[in-house]
């Protein structure tokens, strides 16, 4: 077993973030928890999700903005200015990572695109940019939303039923997981650096990842021509793979193969169902969902859903409570595994990667709008008659300056 070592796996890691909104937050919001020092660079304006609310919190800010900038420095600048620009490249002189997720063309019309300007001047530089379609094509450049990427490709066509039509999913998925995908480009660019010595440009895209999300139904397409159905909870190739009605509430049941078939007929009493061919198979139970359905739910409507469930998961057939939000977070199992994050006022969910010998430690709570200006010019080498120019020109606006 490995020993833990003092630092995140990242420590040493120096992060510029451009980013604002989900996607690129959450991003640089891991690599902070896991030890990078990453400088928010937010415009004069701030981030958008510090208006996203309510709720608010005490300094003003939305909760939406605290879940997404733990652990980071913050900085204001108006990069349209040449002397905003400047604080840039001292910031760039020793970084690691740029992520930025303006609409594509942005930095290239400031004179700070990579290919223009940066990738010559900073060979070692990881450039990280996420859009909404990427940069050409015929949607290249325009901005992209989570809910407008899942209406156009395609996961609101599957998430929902027929009573319901075709619905958005209830969390952002797609920026959620673009900001995964712009977090491994990152990571597999900062390994390939040290074989190769250089940094490169790395492209996190919401189009490619929405499209990325539809397994299985794009594979099932491609096997069948035939377009998906509303199915509500239930999955298109395995059955019963869906919820079911208890008598105090609902259970999910995640039963995939015959094993599990039977061990969880056993247990609620439906022996019956063994014998009956339509059930013998997954897709003869996928051929006659609906009546196998109905028996299974005349079955676990008479029971409550906690112990079904315990009973269910002990037996090793898979079984979860339909769970409200305070409910999941609230659990034993989110308190044992320590999901909850509480640092004096703030509280928010860490970070889901585990690593035993550099597990990393969620930073401190998200900071106020240019919070850690006058440090960060500091270390840049401004003086302090320096820095109240730049946050008087509206350069780099910050509220802490004393004029």
């Amino acid at each position: 077993m490995t020993s833990p070592t003092e630092g995140g796996a990242l420590q040493g890691l120096k992060v510029v973030d451009l980013t604002r909104v989900l996607a690129g937050p959450l991003c640089t919001q891991i690599l902070a928890d896991h030890g990078a020092d990453v400088i928010k660079v937010e415009p004069p304006a701030g981030d958008e999700t510090r208006r996203l609310g309510p709720p608010f919190d005490s300094a003003g800010s939305a909760a939406y903005f605290a879940a997404l900038n733990r652990g980071k420095r913050s900085i204001s600048l108006d990069l349209s200015k040449p002397q905003a620009q400047e604080v840039l490249h001292r910031l760039l002189d020793d970084a690691d990572v740029l992520v930025e997720n303006f609409l594509p063309g942005t930095m290239e019309r400031w004179g700070l695109g990579y290919e223009q300007a940066l990738a010559a001047r900073y060979p070692r530089l990881v450039y990280c940019s996420i859009t909404g379609f990427g940069r050409d094509g015929p949607l290249g450049g325009l901005p992209g939303y989570d809910a407008v990427l899942q209406a156009l490709c395609g996961l609101m066509s599957v998430n929902g039923d027929p009573a319901s039509g075709a619905t958005r999913i209830g969390i952002p998925v797609v920026d959620h997981l673009t900001g995964y995908v712009a977090l491994s480009g990152i990571l597999m660019a900062v390994h390939a650096r040290t074989r190769t010595g250089n940094g490169q440009r790395v492209e996190a895209a919401l189009f490619d990842t929405a499209l990325s999300l539809l397994l299985p139904q794009a594979s099932n397409w491609f096997a069948s021509g035939d377009a998906p159905e509303l199915l509500g909870s239930a999955h298109p190739n395995i059955a019963p793979y869906e919820k079911f009605q208890a008598s105090d509430g609902e259970i999910f049941l995640g039963i995939v193969n015959d094993v599990q078939f039977r061990r969880f007929c056993g247990l609620v009493g439906l022996d019956e169902l063994l014998a009956d061919e339509r059930f013998a198979s997954n897709a003869a139970r996928v051929s006659h969902r609906a009546v196998l359905k109905q028996a299974i739910e005349a079955a676990t409507v008479q029971q409550a859903c906690a112990p079904l469930c315990e009973s269910l998961m002990r037996a090793g057939v898979p079984a979860g409570v339909v769970s409200s939000l305070p409910q999941a977070l609230a659990h034993p199992h989110a308190e044992h595994r320590q999901i909850v994050v509480r640092r004096g006022d703030y509280t928010g969910v860490r970070s889901p990667m585990c690593l035993s010998g550099t597990p990393g430690e969620p930073g401190r709570a998200p900071p106020g709008f240019a919070q850690d200006a006058s440090a960060i010019l500091a270390d840049l080498g401004f003086s302090r008659e320096e820095a109240r120019h730049l946050s008087r020109s509206g350069a780099a606006p910050d509220p802490h300056c004393q004029s």
